[in-house]
């Protein structure tokens, strides 16, 4: 089970960090955030191996950062710089691969972030 947190509204250039919880104790070899905009197919934001590697949408490169705890599996997103084109519900996921969304069998249920510029 995942449960996100941290989403909610900021003008544009501001910074929130998203958290995402998980109640297993197990490592998991690979989380993720995707978000879905109204209309739009859900996209793949950032990942992160167990061994630390990551990996970022071109959107999203040099503003977000992904990282992990890996004592307690909580998965964050720092997001910086952002701007209205990143409005979207954002979504945790787990156990699948990269940010290939069809991959990943866990998912939260995802946190509204919304960019007023």
């Amino acid at each position: 089970q995942l449960v996100e947190s941290g989403g909610g509204s900021v003008q544009a250039g501001g910074s929130l960090r998203l958290s995402c919880a998980t109640s297993s104790n197990n490592p998991i070899a690979c989380m993720a955030w995707f978000r879905q905009a109204p209309g739009k197919e859900r996209d793949g934001v950032a990942s992160i191996l167990s061994d630390g590697n990551t990996t970022y949408a071109d959107s999203v490169k040099g503003r977000f950062t992904i990282s992990k705890d890996n004592a307690n599996n909580t998965l964050y997103l720092q997001m910086n710089s952002l701007s209205p084109e990143d409005t979207a519900t954002y979504y945790c996921a787990a156990k699948g691969w990269l940010l290939h969304p069809k991959s990943y069998p866990v998912w939260g249920q995802g946190t509204q972030v919304t960019v007023s510029s």
